[in-house]
């Protein structure tokens, strides 16, 4: 992955990542429900040059954005679908979906996100403490995170994904995508470790997180390969035993191969679960 920065710069950043990290990691639960968002304040005060501050997205990088995600979240959009997205950054994506939607639910840890938008009458932001998820149960079809599900301690992510299932009305979806932990570590610990040591708490397997998703109630799956705007169906079965030969390498030739680009695509982790009807 290219880096515009320096050695040294691209160091600082770990080095402090890593220190955040380990205070969200072993920080207890009630003090986590505070902590994300402080960490992440402190995060970008302290590294300027952090990637994400650095992009300053025009109006059409955003509109791409948004058409690449629905390339994938559109085939579970139909009219007067009421809509949950987690984590929804700038809230493009939902304003877009709002069109469509009977209603949008946006749910993030600061009410900040919506700060100077202009939000359709059907969207409603809801504030969560990092893992909860506070929309009325049963009340959403399909929820959507992008990026969202590593970012979380373990004990939090399964108590969000608990959260999504007692939102979604049965037979709902949540299309869910986070990077594969055989093909990382993904955050600036790519560098220096061989698994993710930033802020990137917990990567996950395909096998793993289907087992998470299972452990809280869904029980049907789509699983889909590619990225960047590009998505095909692939069979769980097959995806799960790719996997299971990749982990009985050696973690080094692991990383080469999941860094291949066709091995990249496949392993990707664009999961959709289902809750019973």
């Amino acid at each position: 992955m290219s880096d515009p920065r320096t050695a040294d710069q691209i160091r600082q950043h770990y080095d402090i990542e890593k220190e955040l990290a380990s205070r969200l990691r072993n920080a207890p639960r009630g003090e986590r429900r505070h902590l994300y968002t402080e960490v992440y304040d402190e995060l970008f005060r302290r590294v300027p040059l952090h990637p994400q501050l650095q992009q300053k997205a025009s109006p059409e990088d955003r509109r791409g954005v948004v058409q690449r995600k629905m390339r994938l979240l559109g085939r579970y959009i139909e009219p007067g679908v009421r809509f949950m997205e987690l984590g929804p950054g700038d809230c493009a994506l939902a304003v877009h979906v709002a069109a469509t939607a009977a209603r949008v639910a946006a749910v993030d840890v600061s009410p900040g996100i919506t700060a100077g938008l202009e939000s359709p009458p059907n969207f409603e932001l809801f504030i969560s403490d990092g893992a909860s998820v506070p929309v009325p149960p049963g009340s959403v079809d399909v929820a959507f995170s992008d990026q969202l599900m590593e970012h979380l301690h373990p004990d939090d992510a399964r108590e969000q994904l608990q959260g999504v299932f007692a939102a979604l009305a049965p037979g709902g979806a949540y299309v869910c995508i986070t990077p594969n932990r055989l093909a990382g570590p993904h955050d600036v610990s790519q560098y220096f470790d061989a698994e993710a040591t930033g802020l990137h708490l917990q990567e996950y397997t395909i096998a793993a997180l289907v087992g998470l998703f299972r452990a809280v109630g869904f029980r049907d799956f789509h699983l889909y390969a590619g990225g960047k705007g590009w998505y095909v169906r692939f069979p769980l079965g097959m995806a799960l035993a790719k996997e299971w030969l990749l982990a009985r390498l050696p973690r080094p030739m692991q990383h080469r191969l999941g860094r291949f680009l066709p091995m990249r695509a496949l392993l990707g982790i664009n999961l959709v679960g289902f809750k019973p009807r």
